[in-house]
Order: structure tokens, then sequence, then C-alpha cells
């Protein structure tokens, strides 16, 4: 029995059949008291990613720019690695050129800032984990 799966396996895999992978959920938790929290939902699309950021309670009508960082929410390197879309009025969609399997295995991070006038403030962020 154990031969049959393993034989059917590899002749799906040699047919070009790809097994779909199942989103991730970032949870993004709130920064400097910003009362904003939310998710990011990242969805593989071949060898890119898509990504949704949903966050409460962020203003109404500003743009605020977030990224794909190194590191972690608790050691984040400045310079992002991958720009998103700037989240307003709570939603953001892109789509990143890497694989959803290299986000997840990397040490990154998703970072929302406050305004695109005011970069340094960090109002919500999510590590990237499987």
């Amino acid at each position: 029995m154990k031969t049959r799966l393993l034989a059917g396996v590899f002749v799906l895999a040699a047919s070009g059949f790809v097994f779909a992978q199942q989103p991730v959920t970032v949870k993004l938790g709130e920064q400097t008291k910003s009362g904003e929290t939310g998710t990011a939902m990242l969805t593989a699309e071949g060898s890119s990613t898509k990504v949704e950021v949903t966050i409460k309670g962020g203003p109404k009508g500003v743009a605020q720019p977030a990224h794909i960082h190194e590191g972690s929410c608790s050691k984040l390197d400045p310079k992002p690695k991958y720009g998103l879309s700037n989240v307003t009025d709570g939603k953001s969609t892109t789509t990143v050129p890497v694989s959803l399997d290299t986000l997840t295995k990397g040490d990154l991070a998703i970072n929302v800032h406050k305004s695109a006038e005011d970069l340094k403030t960090y109002v919500a962020c999510g590590d990237i984990k499987k």
C-alpha cells in the first residue's frame, strides 16, 4: 500500500501537479499605543505572494505606509525589504515578487507606519511565521 501511495505522489509531482499552499495569517499587534491592530493574509500566487492587510483603529483617509522588514517586531531592521501598498481606511493589497515559502522561512515582519510624514512611528507589526 505504501509503495502505491508513494508511486502516486511521484506521478503527480512528475506531471507538474503542484500542491496548493495554505494561506498564512499574520497577527498585527498594536505598537506605540496606537490602538491599531489587525491581520495580514499571505497567499501563494506561483512564485509571488499576495499580501492583504486589514487594520482596525486606524485614521480615516490617511495613507499609512507598510513594508516587510528583516528582523522581528522587537528588533526590526529599519530598511524595508519589500514595499507594500499604503494602508488606507484599514485596507491594503499588494503582490510581492517572492514566494510564500521564502517569506515564512525568513526572519521577517510586516510593519505599518503612522503616516508618510511620520515614518518613525510604528503603529502595528506582526512577525511572519508559518
